[in-house]
């Protein structure tokens, strides 16, 4: 099993439409992030389960070949994550599937208002075919793979991350509670999400995150949602701490059950 990091940018990805900057017009594909999304897959038995769905999700599944999903893990609701769940429509038509998406009620109820029409009492036939999940408190078993989903804090937002073995992945986040902390305990991979240089209202930022990285203590730890403001990919990974480096699009984690 493995974890593919889809994307691994900010809302506006990178480039920033219209940026100049270095990382914008850099001719390394490293520095070319799509919003920050992962799936967790097993080639072998064709388990997948996809997290966040923004609005970069057909590009991302295209991607790396992903013909057939049943499931979505949502972190939270901004458009960043979940902008891209009309493209579900794929799997419904061409694998005969209907997308389970794991949520709490607050994502529920967003998705339902911003996407009305899949979820009308007659919708017209080419809407997306949802079935949406309460997402459990605690580790619920996904098609026979034990999934733990991890409350943290995006602002005063209380958001998910996901872990699956001994890889845990959380992306929008300034804010873990000890009882969070706790179900990380001996991570061999770590995905953080961590913003730029400078502190945030509702991101870590690079000092922060490199704190919060050593105190998990993952063996590795690579940060995600990275804004064209952190810097060239290859002169920052240069020079973090061991064991931590920027992800990059196509990333792919292997998971240990």
């Amino acid at each position: 099993m493995e974890l593919i990091l889809t994307g691994t940018g900010t809302s506006q990805g990178v480039p920033v439409i219209g940026c100049k900057c270095e990382v914008c017009t850099s001719s390394n594909p490293r520095d070319r992030r799509f919003r920050s999304a992962a799936i967790f897959r097993d080639r072998a038995s064709g388990w997948a389960a996809a997290i966040d769905c923004g609005p970069d999700f057909r590009q991302q599944m295209l991607g790396i070949e992903q013909d057939k999903l049943e499931h979505i893990l949502m972190t939270h609701e901004h458009m960043d994550h979940v902008a891209g769940i009309d493209d579900v429509r794929a799997y419904n038509f061409t694998a005969g599937v209907t997308m389970n998406i794991w949520a709490t009620e607050r994502v529920q109820n967003r998705l339902k208002q911003q996407f009305s029409y899949a979820f009308h009492h007659e919708p017209y036939p080419g809407a997306p075919r949802i079935n949406l999940r309460d997402l459990p408190k605690s580790e619920f078993s996904l098609n026979g793979i034990a999934v733990i989903p991890l409350p943290v804090w995006h602002g005063s937002w209380p958001v998910h991350g996901f872990r699956v073995g001994d890889v845990a992945y959380i992306t929008d986040v300034n804010g873990i509670d000890n009882e969070t902390l706790q179900k990380l305990t001996g991570l061999k991979f770590l995905v953080l999400g961590v913003l730029h240089h400078e502190p945030h209202h509702s991101h870590y930022h690079l000092d922060k995150g490199i704190e919060v990285a050593k105190s998990i203590g993952a063996e590795m730890t690579y940060f995600t949602h990275i804004s064209h403001r952190m810097g060239l990919e290859a002169e920052m990974n240069a020079n973090l701490p061991d064991g931590i480096q920027l992800a990059h699009d196509g990333l792919r984690i292997p998971v240990t059950l």
